[in-house]
């Protein structure tokens, strides 16, 4: 489907109309979490018929900008709130695993860096921006489960900067759209396999050379842009995957 900021010659009648009412999502207008106008009311505002606002709202919420609630009306999303790395891993005590579901975070560094051309490519950047460089240890039942490595774009996320990382709370989206504006639309999760280091080993309390299940993800902001890149390392053995495929 062409993006719908710009919509492309020949492109339907809904379809344009999609793509203003995403450039209200987009420029802010339209706020995550908030309602939408009536469908009668943006017909009127458009001078169109009552079927094809319908259909624009339609391609939104495929989309995954705009959410109906039953009883309720059309939303637009807040974003993702966490997009859990723990739906990767179950660990061995059920005790662990009831509460990991927001593990406690702790900031072991962050500073400004520049980026390298890859690095820096991520985000749509000049090779030598600055981007912060971020250390993140996760613990689950007071042990320490996965670590993690995260960039994040500057100027975007200067305001963390001056943020004490005590204040950060366990979640980073949350805090990306409460302190940056940023509201994190859709993530890409891969996940490959290798030997944890030393230094992750003796991070993570487990012995050097230990099996190791890296999470590579590139998350998006509503209008496609890569706004986060991260390593996640986690004890491979307590690594799970699980599809529904019908």
């Amino acid at each position: 489907m062409p993006d719908l900021a710009t919509p492309a010659a020949g492109l339907s009648r809904y379809g344009q109309i999609a793509a203003r009412l995403q450039q209200k999502i987009v420029s802010g207008e339209w706020m995550p979490g908030s309602a939408i106008p009536a469908e009668s009311a943006l017909a009127t505002e458009f001078g169109i018929a009552l079927g094809t606002i319908r259909q624009a709202i339609a391609v939104l919420v495929q989309e995954g900008l705009l959410e109906r609630i039953q009883g309720k009306g059309t939303f637009v999303r807040t974003g993702l709130s966490g997009a859990s790395m723990m739906r990767f891993f179950r660990f061995r005590s059920e005790a662990e695993t009831a509460s990991a579901a927001i593990p406690r975070s702790e900031i072991l560094s962050c500073r400004a860096v520049r980026l390298d051309k890859t690095m820096a490519g991520r985000f749509g950047l000049e090779t030598g921006a600055r981007g912060l460089a971020i250390s993140r240890r996760r613990w689950v039942a007071e042990q320490p489960r996965l670590l993690e490595s995260i960039w994040l774009p500057l100027p975007r996320c200067a305001s963390l900067q001056d943020l004490p990382v005590s204040d950060w709370g366990d979640l980073l989206y949350p805090l990306l759209w409460q302190q940056c504006g940023i509201t994190v639309h859709r993530a890409m999760d891969e996940v490959t396999f290798r030997p944890l280091d030393a230094e992750e080993a003796a991070s993570l309390a487990l012995p050097d050379g230990h099996p190791c299940a890296l999470v590579t993800r590139h998350a998006y902001d509503m209008q496609g842009q890569c706004v986060e890149y991260r390593l996640t390392r986690g004890d491979a053995y307590a690594f799970r995957y699980t599809a529904d495929i019908r």
